[in-house]
């Protein structure tokens, strides 16, 4: 997994020197001299200057001479060599009050460097700094708390972004500088050699990224990270941003375990006494530890013992704990013994608590131990907006929310197994539910579970996404679909295993992956599938609701907003959705999704919609505007085609459409598939696109995850019937490609 990368950390301090050299000429030249000191804090003063990097200069004086020209003389040329410059001038008492006050100037301070003048002055600044830090901790650390929370929340966390923030992300570089200053402050231990390797690997992946911008960048962007990688000496984005995510959580867990630190030094002594929580594993100091006597070089299964028993508490593991078990635990045996495989359910099982318990394990090395095929997916970045973390992280995440649904299945233990294992395939090259189908009868054995479970393991796994892409993407109101769906589960064991994993999977991908309007169509997939798997009657056509009823009256057609959600009644007819998809586009509506049904003569469209910016129109305004298009009265074409000029082509390339016509989905219409970035009216340009092929939409399930676009159609041509010639197949699906450029 990891490859070595070029270093910079001989450029910066090289940079360093070459600008202290400079600032010494500069300082000399302006006569500083006698009772003044150029101090050096920032990058500079800890000597990590990338190439774009400011200057932050501190000028002290003891108020003995003019110091505003001799700063003149030391800030102009700076300035004139277009070198960044955050610059002030104090005397010592001033500094020491302004760190007083300011979080930034203390924490700057704390690490300040002499760099010219008398060396006096910066000492006696340092020194007072720090004898107040030290004093005031109790304050100080609050405070420092509170901007790391703060920054947390509003840059993201550096290893599951897209695109991080290398300093203000948690995980990045700030959150390292900040522990240092905790162990300033003498309440916990510096940085160790994990978090200083991890914090020089995004010192230098910011070094590159200075480089290969040519300024002073902190966000790391898709559209450099190639060049960045490149620049590092690494394969590709994947590996950077694997290596990345690497070191975020590194630090994220060293910064995690220095406040647990400090809330236990600050709180005052802490109970005394242990209390027994598992077979050797005790709670002590509000952290599970090892019994005493307890031998962890006997006992394979104790590590997974202690972690469940840690999640079960709430509680975290002791580091010390952690690395004694890492480092003395026997190999597990293989087959696993049934106490290790319940250790494990009993861990997952324990929900949310189980996620920081793993991440212990995690950084301790101990999962790939238990797990080898785990080190494949570990840190793996998954390129995607939709996804939140990483592929290990969305795994755990998920087992922790299938926790939340063991009673509504019939082995709870499979649910949180699969759950954890469910992407286990996106080590592997290929489709990842195939690979992971075969990689999970290996685990599964390993694990010790029987043949007939590992069957069952293998299923939920080959067809974890056969639900919601299912439901999203396919006319419930088929019954090939039912069929087709009822064929690969095969039981109704496996479909209540999917259902659950289904909502958690979701949950854990991102909230574009899972809202109301899919859990609600899975959960019809479901009801269907599990009719069709008892024997019972195939659903009968769907019916209109009270409310769509009492819409359908308006015999022109009607439109009903009730927050996100806009349902369209009309009469049926040929290009009805993609007429009212326009209208949504004219109007600033972003459709999320759309789902379209005919009951009789009468035709329901569900669009789930965000106004682009600002509030969203009025209802009377839209169905006015839908009744003019449906009578011809309203020219949409013109008005989107107005828009459309008034958006700026995206900057970042992306991926060209894709249009499939799928074979075998339906036996009485064609299915249309379309992938493609999303854009105002692209549902209506689609649906223009099948008119001028003579073809009426029956049915639609239009999906946007994130800036891409997942739209299926059941299509049928003026007779009512799917597509069965190539020719007009092929001038479908040219038509609709050029409709999408």
């Amino acid at each position: 997994m990891r490859g070595e990368a070029r270093s910079f950390a001989a450029a910066r301090k090289e940079r360093a020197a070459d600008i202290d050299r400079w600032l010494k000429d500069l300082a000399r030249t302006a006569g500083a001299i006698g009772k003044v000191a150029l101090v050096a804090v920032g990058s500079l003063g800890r000597s990590e200057l990338a190439p774009g990097s400011d200057l932050d200069l501190v000028l002290l004086h003891d108020g003995s001479q003019d110091i505003g020209r001799v700063a003149d003389r030391i800030w102009y040329p700076i300035w004139d060599s277009g070198v960044g410059l955050d610059h002030s001038v104090r005397t010592v008492d001033e500094a020491v009050k302004v760190a007083r006050q300011d979080l930034k100037a203390v924490l700057g301070l704390i690490q300040a460097r002499h760099v010219a003048g008398d060396p006096e002055l910066t000492r006696s600044v340092r020194e007072a700094v720090l004898a107040e830090w030290r004093v005031d901790s109790r304050r100080r650390l609050g405070e420092l708390r509170e901007a790391a929370d703060k920054r947390a929340e509003s840059a993201g966390e550096l290893a599951f972004l897209l695109e991080p923030d290398l300093k203000d992300c948690r995980g990045g570089l700030r959150d390292v500088q900040a522990m240092q200053a905790v162990a300033a402050a003498w309440v916990a231990s510096a940085p160790g050699p994990r978090v200083r390797e991890a914090y020089e690997f995004v010192l230098d992946v910011r070094h590159a990224l200075h480089v290969v911008t040519t300024r002073g960048a902190d966000r790391l962007v898709l559209q450099e990270q190639d060049a960045v990688a490149g620049t590092l000496g690494l394969l590709d984005a994947d590996a950077l941003m694997r290596r990345l995510a690497e070191a975020g959580r590194t630090v994220s867990h060293a910064f995690d375990g220095t406040w647990r630190t400090v809330d236990r030094l600050l709180s005052g002594p802490t109970p005394r006494g242990r209390r027994p929580v598992a077979d050797g594993v005790v709670e002590h100091g509000g952290e599970v530890v090892l019994a005493r006597g307890v031998d962890p070089r006997k006992d394979p299964v104790l590590v997974l013992r202690a972690a469940a028993a840690a999640a079960e508490a709430g509680l975290p593991l002791a580091p010390a704990t952690v690395s004694t078990l890492a480092a003395q635990s026997p190999p597990m045996p293989v087959p696993w013994p049934t106490e290790a495989r319940d250790a494990l359910v009993a861990l997952l099982g324990a929900g949310r608590a189980a996620v920081p318990v793993w991440e212990e394990l995690d950084q301790a090395g101990v999962l790939v131990k238990l797990l080898p095929d785990w080190e494949r997916v570990r840190h793996r970045p998954q390129r995607n907006p939709i996804h939140r973390f990483t592929v290990d992280r969305h795994l755990i995440e998920a087992a922790a929310n299938a926790a939340a649904y063991t009673r509504e299945v019939s082995r709870p233990d499979l649910l949180l197994i699969a759950a954890l294992l469910h992407d286990i395939g996106k080590g592997w090259p290929g489709d990842h539910s195939e690979t992971g189908e075969v990689v999970v009868r290996d685990i599964g054995s390993r694990l010790g579970l029987p043949a007939a479970d590992v069957d069952t393991l293998a299923a939920v796994v080959r067809h974890h996404l056969l639900l919601p892409e299912t439901a999203t993407r396919r006319d419930l109101d088929d019954p090939m679909t039912i069929e087709k769906v009822a064929k690969a589960v095969g039981s109704r064991e496996v479909l209540e295993l999917l259902s659950a994993l289904a909502v958690a999977d979701g949950h854990a991908t991102g909230p574009a992956a899972w809202n109301s309007w899919k859990a609600g169509l899975v959960a019809d997939l479901v009801r269907r599938v599990r009719s069709m798997l008892a024997g019972s009657p195939p659903p009968k056509a769907p019916t209109l609701s009270i409310e769509q009823t009492a819409l359908a009256r308006h015999g022109g057609g009607a439109v009903r907003v009730q927050g996100p959600k806009v349902t369209v009644v009309a009469p049926d007819r040929p290009g009805l959705l993609w007429r009212a998809a326009g209208v949504l586009a004219a109007h600033h509506l972003v459709i999320r999704s759309a789902s379209s049904a005919a009951a009789g003569d009468t035709a329901v469209i569900e669009f789930s919609v965000v106004p682009e910016y600002g509030s969203p129109p009025d209802p009377a305004t839209l169905e006015a505007d839908l009744r003019l298009v449906l009578a011809g009265r309203l020219d949409i074409e013109q008005r989107l085609a107005r828009r459309a000029r008034s958006i700026r082509p995206a900057r970042v390339p992306v991926a060209p459409p894709r249009v499939s016509l799928v074979d075998d989905a339906s036996a009485t219409a064609t299915v249309v598939e379309v992938r493609a970035h999303d854009r105002p009216g692209l549902l209506w340009r689609i649906g223009r696109a099948f008119g001028e092929c003579g073809l009426d939409v029956k049915a639609a399930r239009v999906e946007t995850l994130g800036a891409e676009a997942v739209d299926v159609f059941y299509v049928v041509d003026r007779a009512g019937r799917p597509l069965s010639d190539d020719a007009h197949r092929s001038e479908v699906r040219d038509q609709v490609l050029a409709a999408l450029r």
